[in-house]
């Protein structure tokens, strides 16, 4: 029978979001006024709730399509969130165990090809590659927002060149840390150091997804399929996603 790990982390008020999140509800009691009628009209004196959340697409696990990054991507309109294929949002899974770079650092070519080297696995069209950092142990801190490497240019290229359509992560951003990438550009004027893995995306399409959670539950590097279905917000450059990987079958053959 089939297994469900889940790869999300809760959408709501945390501090490991950079920007906040309001949740307003409408209980079961205040139901009623709003629809011009009383408590008494109910059953039990109670409506149905409601919630209205002020929040921003990049908010808890989530996916960035190619507008994201630019307003083109191959020399052709970058798609927003609502244009992505959903063909593109499941397919074998791929565990990278990148957990001894340190924060800040850039996870580079090298770095995938000797992770795909212990993994025994060799990219194919439609992987969908996770990049196993641990970061997700400090989600709910300030920390989380700033401890963790990140996928670098040319590593990004690697993957997509492969067939990669999706490559997530279990940290705040899949590029390095902004404060990381700043402080580089402002010593060095180099401005390839400013989020190179998100604006490699405006040469090639390819999907983000980013802060996931649980990739140590997976039965291993690969052996799992990934789902990762987003909300398709018009004309948005990211979408909320809840993310899974699935292990074994869902129906028992009969043969």
């Amino acid at each position: 029978m089939a297994t469900l790990i889940d790869l999300s982390v809760p959408t709501g008020p945390n501090a490991g979001e950079a920007t906040p999140v309001q949740i307003d509800t409408l209980t079961h009691e205040q139901g009623p006024a709003v629809l011009g009628l009383k408590t008494s009209d109910f059953p039990d004196g109670m409506a149905i709730s409601s919630e209205t959340i002020t929040l921003t697409t990049h908010t808890g696990t989530h996916m960035d399509a190619p507008l994201h990054y630019g307003p083109h991507s191959g020399g052709e309109p970058a798609r927003s969130i609502d244009q992505v294929p959903l063909e593109w949002c499941i397919g074998p899974g791929v565990r990278l165990d990148v957990r001894h770079i340190k924060p800040g650092e850039a996870i580079g070519e090298d770095d995938v090809t000797e992770a795909l080297g212990v993994a025994e696995h060799t990219l194919g069209d439609g992987d969908i590659v996770l990049l196993w950092t641990g970061a997700d142990r400090l989600w709910g801190s300030s920390d989380y927002l700033t401890t963790y490497p990140g996928l670098s240019g040319g590593a990004t290229r690697f993957l997509v060149e492969r067939g990669v359509r999706v490559i997530g992560i279990d940290a705040w951003g899949l590029d390095r840390p902004m404060a990381s990438m700043i402080e580089d550009y402002r010593r060095t004027g180099d401005r390839e150091t400013l989020w190179p893995a998100h604006v490699y995306g405006r040469e090639r399409e390819y999907l983000q997804l980013e802060k996931l959670a649980n990739l140590g539950q997976l039965p291993g590097p690969t052996g799992f399929t990934v789902l990762c279905f987003p909300i398709p917000v018009v004309n948005a450059g990211a979408g909320w996603t809840r993310v899974v990987a699935v292990t074994g079958r869902f129906v028992e053959s009969d043969g």
